[in-house]
């Protein structure tokens, strides 16, 4: 306990400005995802305007025999997620190794001119930290595959009515799960998408802690107009008119 105390009491006063980068970057995280849940009750987002297109894909799945184009789709998106869960590992390799290494890195960063004189322990903590964000990305990308698969399951199970079912109670249920099963895994790549782009903001911690912070808040902006401002939503949005494009939100999914 003496040594612990006696750590904190030398170290952490030489790291305030770290300290304020975390934090300010923890609560920009945080805060962006509580800001969308809760902006996507009142107007449009891409997750809530693509959870409609979903409902009315079910829709149009339920009266077709061959799935085969349903389970292609799913498979297409479950390439991609692959790649994104595969990258992952191949990064968090590099990172380990790094950190076995990080005299090495401590001696590249003084022959760089931008970079101040950093401690081996503080280079430490920052891969330590980015490889916890390419971990929980892995987990999101892997469960988002696992989902994927669920709504495969869901759609080869799906009876053939041919005409309109909004009366019958049952399949629309069906079609509604279904629809927020691929949205709950478009959700989760979603996650690991955005831990990608919060890495790139940890990589400039090593610049400085207010670059860090700066860029930070750059990476959130592009977030919010991808999410809620982008040409990409206005072009989506404009042949939409689904009454339930918001209830994505009711499951806590953005």
């Amino acid at each position: 306990m003496e040594h612990i105390t006696t750590y904190i009491v030398t170290v952490l006063p030489d790291q305030g400005w770290n300290l304020l980068a975390l934090v300010w970057f923890l609560i920009a995280v945080r805060g962006y995802q509580a800001y969308a849940i809760r902006a996507s009750r009142r107007k449009d987002s891409l997750a809530g305007v693509l959870h409609a297109y979903r409902q009315r894909w079910m829709v149009r799945m339920i009266g077709r025999d061959m799935r085969m184009a349903d389970i292609g789709a799913v498979a297409n998106l479950e390439r991609y997620v692959t790649l994104f869960a595969s990258s992952s590992l191949l990064i968090l390799a590099g990172l380990v190794t790094l950190v076995g290494y990080t005299e090495d890195v401590v001696h590249i960063g003084r022959g760089i001119p931008f970079l101040p004189p950093q401690s081996p322990l503080e280079w430490q903590f920052k891969l330590f930290f980015l490889t916890l964000m390419f971990v929980y990305a892995f987990f999101k990308f892997t469960w988002s595959l696992r989902q994927y698969g669920f709504a495969s399951v869901m759609i080869s199970s799906a009876p053939v009515v041919y005409g309109d079912i909004s009366d019958n109670k049952d399949l629309m249920d069906h079609v509604n799960r279904s629809a927020k099963v691929l949205s709950m895994a478009a959700n989760n790549f979603n996650f690991g998408l955005r831990a990608y782009y919060y890495s790139l903001a940890v990589l400039t911690w090593s610049i400085h802690p207010l670059v860090f912070m700066a860029v930070t808040c750059v990476v959130v902006y592009i977030l919010y107009t991808r999410e809620f401002n982008s040409s990409s939503l206005a072009e989506l949005k404009g042949s939409n008119d689904s009454k339930n494009r918001k209830t994505l939100v009711d499951y806590h999914l953005i």
